[in-house]
């Protein structure tokens, strides 16, 4: 076994959460070395936002709270040290302009998450940060203190503080494999159970199929857990071959707790095609767009309304024959056609596998680490920053802002 020279902050995990925890700890004159598994830190980063980069949500506190699903008062240290406001003003200091879209979505102005990345690894060796590569496969303790790691390759690298930034279990060829739970383990800490968030969702209709391709925007997704309504956002959504993705299915995903388990409840996907009109107003709509092809068939009549894909759909929920003549359709037909238009059902039956979420749900136990600093409250030197912990978010760029919070708070907790 080779042994390294003793850092003063030993991080483990090169994602957002491990860079953020390296340029903090650094910037307070300590030294640190990063510990990354794959060839390059910051791989995650580079496809999060469809490889734009949802770096944050330009937003407030209560906002930042809302939107957080799992145990968001356990962050509220961590935001207050490291807010949104300060996520923006450290990249658009590192060289990245950035800019706020819809519900307050922050991007690179470049529209290139390798920005980010870039602009992340190059504050690290600012701060005076080295890197290594390797995978950490045990700690080294000592008397209940965490003193370091030994790779997989023999070489062990000791410190007086550790980071674990090793991320969950989703997209595992970024390195976010759920090797990091394992070497909690080994201090004393437990995990809760894992389960996907932001997550595409599989249907039992083969309808998705028939429509895969077709984006739709501006439309309602609404979520019923049996009687109950638990989800409900205007925004845009995708058909598949398996059901459905995109932002209104990944953030409907997330309240889907029980699904596919076996404490899994009935759940409904209900879709409004047109919600900017009501059943009345749509009716008219379409006696106005019948007007002038009242000879031609139904199959041939929708396109000014509805995408195209989605015409035999529809027609066949309401139990409308492609063939019948626009002429010919009855008050009675027209009434089921809108309510196929304004609430076109899906029954969720599955998630994609774990590895496609965006993010994972569930990790270290927040009873088991410090709100204030985020060390570990079994082992002295150890703390946790990121997606190991049991914190997670709807998609918005709130998932991005847990992790460079809670890295900036581990970042400058073990540095003191």
């Amino acid at each position: 076994m080779s042994y390294q020279s003793m850092p003063d902050v030993l991080i483990v995990g090169g994602g957002a959460s491990g860079l953020m925890a390296a340029v903090s700890a650094g910037r307070r004159g300590k030294s640190v070395l990063l510990l990354e598994q794959g060839d390059r830190a910051g791989r995650k980063l580079l496809i999060t936002g469809k490889g734009r980069c949802n770096v944050t949500n330009n937003c407030g506190l209560d906002t930042l709270m809302a939107n957080i699903l799992q145990n968001p008062r356990f962050l509220y240290s961590a935001f207050a040290a490291f807010s949104p406001q300060d996520t923006m003003a450290f990249f658009e200091a590192a060289g990245v302009p950035l800019k706020t879209e819809r519900g307050g979505r922050v991007f690179p102005v470049s529209d290139r998450a390798a920005d980010i990345a870039d602009a992340l690894l190059r504050e690290c060796r600012k701060a005076g940060a080295q890197f290594a590569q390797g995978k950490a496969v045990s700690l080294i303790l000592e008397d209940g203190r965490t003193a370091g790691v030994c790779c997989e390759d023999g070489t062990a690298y000791w410190a007086r503080s550790v980071i674990l930034c090793c991320g969950g279990c989703s997209y595992p060829v970024t390195g976010s494999d759920g090797s990091g739970w394992a070497l909690a383990e080994q201090a004393g800490h437990s995990r809760t159970d894992i389960r996907p968030s932001l997550i595409p969702i599989l249907t039992e209709e083969d309808d998705p199929r028939e429509m895969m391709g077709l984006s739709l925007k501006n439309v309602t997704l609404t979520v019923a857990e049996g009687e109950r309504e638990i989800f409900s956002e205007l925004g845009e959504m995708l058909f598949t071959h398996f059901g459905v993705s995109g932002p209104l299915a990944l953030s409907a995903s997330a309240h889907m707790r029980t699904l596919g388990t076996k404490r899994a409840r009935p759940y409904q996907m209900r879709i409004d095609f047109k919600p900017g009109l009501t059943a009345e107003q749509l009716d008219k709509r379409l006696l106005r767009d019948f007007s002038g092809e009242l000879n031609r068939d139904m199959i041939h009549s929708l396109g000014a309304l509805l995408p195209r894909k989605s015409i035999p759909v529809m027609l066949r929920r309401a139990g409308i024959p492609f063939e019948v003549k626009v002429r010919d359709l009855t008050r009675e037909q027209r009434r089921l056609l809108v309510g196929a238009i304004k609430g076109f059902t899906l029954t969720p039956k599955a998630f994609r596998p774990v590895a496609e979420a965006i993010v994972t749900a569930g990790g270290i136990p927040v009873k088991e680490v410090s709100p204030k600093t985020m060390a570990s409250k079994l082992s002295e030197g150890l703390y946790f920053a990121g997606e190991m912990l049991d914190v997670d978010a709807y998609t918005g760029g709130f998932n991005l802002q847990i992790a460079f919070s809670t890295g900036y708070l581990a970042g400058i907790s073990a540095a003191d």
